[in-house]
């Protein structure tokens, strides 16, 4: 990598401005992002020294889903071979089968091999059409305002393609990309300018522009003509009752045995991901700790109140944490630096409204079981004004001590 490092640092000043090869100067930075050690570094003082640079930041979130695509690829994987044995049939039409029977992959939900396998077909394709299309966008947009590609789509095209739908039409994963990057981020000004999550706001319009295709039963399990639901759909038609009558217990909600989007349905491999986004520090705990707080407390408060007509006021607060996205959407979505609050006590408050605005949709709404994504973009629309107010209320504090002494 070292070598790699003084290689481009020797090229660079070709591709600058006024350089042989200026016009490909977004080209060049998107291989200098690949090798992401910082070239310059600062070396005395007033300046602080730190190892952790933009490039890194991105790449350690990217590192940090790795649990959660392993996982999430043989959870999609052991629903699908679950179901291809439950109707009979030993395999599926279509090139994934193909490419599975050319490496000697079978179909058997009992094998971990065959199991993550037969995901990972269907999270690679996604993957890939949502690095290609942003990608398209982001070199697009800096080559028009003649600055370097950022880092940041990294980190926005994994995160968009582990809150879809394994059966989603990758046309629809084009679509969606497009706007998030574009609509969402890039007529803002780009990464560190946008005040929303761009990968929310590109699930957002696929949700509400092809809900067909975005939630209901026929849509989790990779086999044609098999319906199933996830945990937080049947819970909200019958409450806890439904999901144990159902079979399904909490600790196959947090391993990952379950219905969901591909990268949401192990509240472990989430974990064990935040917890290195944690100790590295690129991830605020404030935030983290925050938003379960925001959950628990409104969720025990909604079992204080109770209900007889609707079963979600008794759903139990560790429940919430490992059934739909809300683990997920805690520890990678409403960390985002860019569009989550700034200020340490706007980061509680933030992290707390959105923690409570999740269970109060999941509890209040019968339309939409699923709140997590609409919940950090309320949040990333009210951070500005968390933070003014923290801000001002700092300012005032400090007025009023001043006046005492």
């Amino acid at each position: 990598m070292s070598a790699i490092r003084t290689f481009l640092d020797r090229v660079e000043p070709l591709f600058k401005k006024g350089g042989r090869f200026e016009k490909f100067y977004p080209l060049f930075e998107a291989v200098d992002t690949i090798a992401y050690s910082p070239g310059d570094v600062t070396r005395g003082a007033p300046h602080v020294r730190d190892g952790i640079d933009l490039k890194r930041v991105m790449i350690y979130v990217w590192l940090a889903t790795f649990p959660a695509i392993a996982v999430g690829c043989w959870a999609v994987g052991y629903q699908a071979n679950t179901a291809l044995a439950a109707l009979g049939q030993t395999h599926v039409d279509g090139w994934r089968w193909g490419v599975l029977h050319l490496f000697g992959v079978g179909a058997d939900p009992n094998s971990i091999w065959d199991c993550f396998w037969h995901g990972f077909w269907y999270w690679l394709p996604v993957y890939a059409v949502t690095f290609v299309v942003g990608g398209f966008w982001e070199v697009l947009f800096a080559t028009i305002r003649r600055h370097e590609i950022n880092e940041g789509f990294f980190v926005t095209s994994i995160l968009f393609s582990l809150i879809l739908p394994p059966t989603v039409p990758l046309w629809q994963v084009a679509l969606g990309i497009s706007f998030g990057t574009v609509i969402g981020k890039e007529i803002f000004g780009g990464t560190g300018k946008n005040f929303l999550n761009p990968a929310l706001v590109g699930r957002a319009f696929l949700y509400f522009a092809y809900p067909a295709q975005q939630t209901g039963d026929t849509i989790w399990t990779a086999v044609d003509g098999f319906t199933s639901a996830t945990t937080l759909g049947i819970a909200k038609l019958g409450g806890l009752d439904a999901v144990k009558d159902s079979g399904i217990t909490w600790m196959q909600t947090f391993l990952g045995v379950e219905q969901g989007c591909i990268g949401e349905v192990s509240a472990l491999a989430i974990f064990v991901g935040g917890a290195f986004l944690l100790l590295t520090g690129v991830a605020n705990y404030r935030i983290v700790f925050g938003m379960f707080a925001g959950m628990v407390v409104t969720a025990l408060l909604f079992n204080m109140i109770g209900s007889d007509s609707n079963p979600m006021f008794s759903f139990p607060w560790y429940w919430h944490l490992t059934v739909g996205g809300f683990a997920f959407g805690m520890m990678f979505m409403a960390t985002d630096p860019v569009s989550a609050a700034h200020t340490d006590t706007g980061r509680w408050v933030f992290g707390a409204l959105c923690g409570f605005l999740v269970v109060l949709v999941r509890t209040v709404n019968p339309a939409f079981p699923e709140s997590v994504m609409l919940a950090i973009l309320l949040g990333n629309i009210f951070a500005p004004l968390i933070d003014y107010a923290v801000i001002k209320s700092n300012i005032a504090r400090r007025q009023r001590r001043l006046a005492a002494a």
